[in-house]
């Protein structure tokens, strides 16, 4: 407590008993013992708010020894079952935790992973995929600040994300590999991987390249073969030795048949092969009979034109070529759907050939967007002049509901450049992104779709879109995100189907180690997105005649069911809408694909290299005593004594102010009790 606020409690005092007596003393021969209990109670009521107005803080002073953490992170995918080490990987699990000595010396913490990490609340060794990376970059950012060992128990074979060992490299933790397998070698054929676009066109033919790699000590032959159905479309005769133990084949397959058709992969096992799952993969190729062209339409050049061209053509099924507006109209007729980027008065037969012709179109605007040009023409919008420009960021529109969209983060996406001012619509529109200036959101557009006359038509108010393919990019690790949200506003200006009450978008094939998601979206007789229906739907197998029926979860502005708990087969579904005899059908195939079955060992060397590099250990899982010992005795995990500074105002102490309370009630009774009120 500082002097200052001594001196003054000193004067609170003093006031508060000059009060009191002048109260019950003055003008009073003889202090009564009532006369003196009054005074007392109101000294204690002028000095208790007194000292309240003053609030003198008080400064207290915790000392607390803080433990190191024990993290472990525990690999829940099934190539542990694979492997056969689930119940050594338990035991070490639970001799860890039921250890007194460590829970002693850290704060043990248990994670598990597979696809994502978590909190460990169960370890059942089920899912599909295996993504160290994640691990070393998660806990990066969570134990950055404190001493944190950390168990990796794992066999080491990582199914997606980047290479574990430069993630780990960045963990400023020592790093305990317990490895889960073991280091022997049996001779092994595998199809390592196989690349095929999802799509090919009629009477064409679509390249396949298959990467094959062989482990193992002697010179080896075997046939490798494409099946499509009971028919052979391919196979050829491979040979392996210790020193040339991987081949790369490339070659065409025809594709005479409209629809999803089937595939398989099949390298033809070793006698003694331990593990054959790995000797084949099916695939699926989806045949279509044409190709959606996209023109787009520009005077000037932009990193824009190339991130769009390359968004559209993340889809196999379209085309984009960049035009000027006279190269366009020699050859409109070859394109379902034009984008026209910053139009100026050069671009005057594009709309006419448009408005006469009722195609749809995708405008975006920009710094050189010529607004006064635009406001003469019949497009639906008009736009504010100002000769002035202002760096919009986007905000999602929830309720939008033309087609499924999800939250790309935008709120992280750098602004956009465009214009300033208010764009005015004509015609009936909905938005996808409203605009946001610094911390300010607005109602205004940002990107807009307009339906009007049979056409339908897509506004962007912005330049600069390749900067938001970039940041996605950074936020996810790859492009797929940002072009799935350009695809879907392409697929819905290129489609000319009408609006119906049920849309639904899933895939024709899913492979066997991806998430089976379908979305739906119901709509009213308004055609206003309805929150408030109950869909549901019915699974049925080709094979087993088996049906299941699953609920459809509301997300956002659109329905949603995870189908991955099915296995691998051909089937057929119907989604119904509860309260309403609306139905829509259609059909799937989840190809029959494990990763983590193609696993024989443990990645013995990635563990024990990033144990090395961390200052850590490694060990296999039967030796896992060794670890505890070695924990334990390590003199770099001690406690710390740390100090922790609480500084208390005295108005947060309540206790003052019921005193206050309890003197006032008692100095009222005493005074009403001798009849001095």
């Amino acid at each position: 407590m500082h002097t200052e606020s001594i001196l003054y409690i000193f004067i609170s005092g003093i006031i508060a008993l000059f009060i009191a007596l002048f109260q019950y003393k003055y003008k009073v021969k003889q202090l009564a013992k009532t006369d003196i209990a009054l005074a007392a109670l109101r000294f204690i009521t002028v000095f208790s708010l007194l000292i309240l107005l003053i609030n003198p803080k008080f400064e207290s002073d915790s000392v607390y020894l803080e433990k190191p953490n024990l993290v472990v992170a525990v690999d829940n995918s099934s190539s542990i079952n694979y492997l056969k080490q689930n119940e050594q990987a338990l035991n070490f699990i639970t001799d860890l935790n039921s250890n007194q000595e460590l829970s002693k010396k850290f704060n043990v913490q248990t994670y598990t992973f597979g696809n994502e990490v978590k909190l460990s609340d169960s370890i059942s060794f089920t899912e599909n995929q295996t993504h160290l990376d994640q691990v070393f970059r998660e806990f990066n950012q969570i134990y950055k600040q404190s001493v944190s060992p950390t168990i990796v128990l794992s066999d080491g074979n990582q199914t997606i994300g980047n290479d574990y060992r430069f993630s780990a490299e960045k963990y400023k933790q020592p790093i305990y590999s317990v490895i889960l397998g073991d280091s022997t070698i049996y001779s092994d054929l595998k199809i390592q991987q196989l690349n095929v676009n999802k799509y090919a066109y009629l009477k064409n033919k679509f390249p396949v390249e298959v990467i094959l790699v062989y482990h193992g000590e002697e010179d080896v032959s075997s046939q490798f073969k494409i099946q499509s159905g009971a028919s052979n479309v391919y196979s050829v005769n491979v040979s392996f030795t210790k020193e040339n133990n991987s081949q790369i084949l490339n070659f065409y397959l025809p594709a005479n048949k409209v629809g999803v058709q089937t595939y398989k992969a099949i390298l033809e096992p070793l006698d003694n092969e331990k593990n054959k799952v790995n000797n084949q993969k099916e695939f699926a190729v989806e045949i279509i009979d044409q190709k959606t062209n996209v023109a787009l339409v520009s005077t000037i050049l932009h990193p824009d034109l190339g991130a769009l061209k390359k968004s559209v053509e993340a889809n196999e099924q379209r085309q984009v070529n960049v035009l000027k507006p006279n190269e366009y109209l020699e050859k409109a007729n070859d394109y379902q759907l034009v984008i026209l980027y910053q139009p100026n008065n050069s671009f005057n037969s594009v709309f006419d050939y448009l408005k006469s012709s009722n195609n749809n179109y995708f405008l975006i605007s920009g710094t050189k967007t010529n607004w006064r040009y635009l406001n003469s023409l019949d497009i639906g919008v008009t736009h504010e002049i100002t000769n002035q420009t202002e760096d919009y960021q986007a905000v999602l529109n929830t309720g939008f509901s033309n087609f499924i969209i999800e939250d790309l983060d935008f709120d992280t996406f750098p602004p956009l450049k465009s214009s300033f001012g208010e764009a005015n619509f004509k015609t009936p529109f909905q938005t996808i992104l409203y605009k946001k200036i610094g911390n300010y959101s607005t109602e205004s557009s940002l990107l807009s779709t307009l339906e009007h006359n049979g056409r339908r038509e897509a506004i962007l108010f912005g330049e600069n879109i390749w900067q938001w393919r970039a940041q996605n990019y950074l936020n996810a690790k790859s492009f797929n995100s940002f072009d799935n949200f350009i695809g879907k506003l392409i697929q819905y200006l290129a489609s000319t189907e009408r609006k119906t009450r049920l849309s639904l978008e899933y895939n024709s094939f899913y492979e066997g180690n991806s998430s089976v998601i379908l979305k739906a979206q119901f709509f009213n007789k308004n055609y206003e997105f309805d929150s408030k229906e109950s869909l549901s739907i019915k699974v049925t197998d080709k094979i087993s005649k088996e049906t299941k029926d699953f609920p459809l979860i509301l997300k956002n502005n659109f329905y949603q069911v995870d189908l991955s708990s099915l296995p691998a087969s051909d089937y057929n579904f119907t989604v119904s809408a509860k309260n309403e005899n609306i139905s829509k059908s259609g059909s799937f195939k989840i190809l029959d694909y494990n990763i983590e079955q193609q696993f024989l060992n443990a990645d013995v060397n990635k563990m024990q290299q990033i144990a090395e590099t961390s200052k850590g250990s490694s060990y296999f899982v039967s030796n896992y005593n060794g670890l505890i010992k070695e924990l334990l005795q390590d003199e770099r995990y001690k406690p710390i004594q740390k100090s922790h500074k609480n500084v208390v105002p005295l108005i947060d102490w309540k206790y003052l102010l019921a005193l206050i309370i309890l003197s006032l009630s008692a100095e009222w009774f005493i005074r009403k009790y001798n009849g001095l009120i």
